[in-house]
């Protein structure tokens, strides 16, 4: 079975666990990775793990 490898705002919202407002103030702030399509905008969801692991903190123990 083929994986979806772009979603659509709405989907990534689910897939991160944020609003959608936040998903659009993210891409208008240029925080995320994304590809306008004509008017649609779509992520590609292995850049979006690149990102997301971009992120990570890092915890440190003594």
């Amino acid at each position: 079975m083929l994986e979806k490898r772009f979603i659509g705002a709405k989907e990534l919202s689910g897939y991160l666990d944020v609003s959608v407002n936040t998903i659009r103030s993210w891409i208008w702030q240029r925080q995320i990775p994304y590809f306008k399509i004509g008017r649609l905008v779509k992520f590609d969801v292995k850049k979006i793990e690149g990102w997301l692991k971009d992120r990570e903190v890092k915890v440190f123990s003594e």
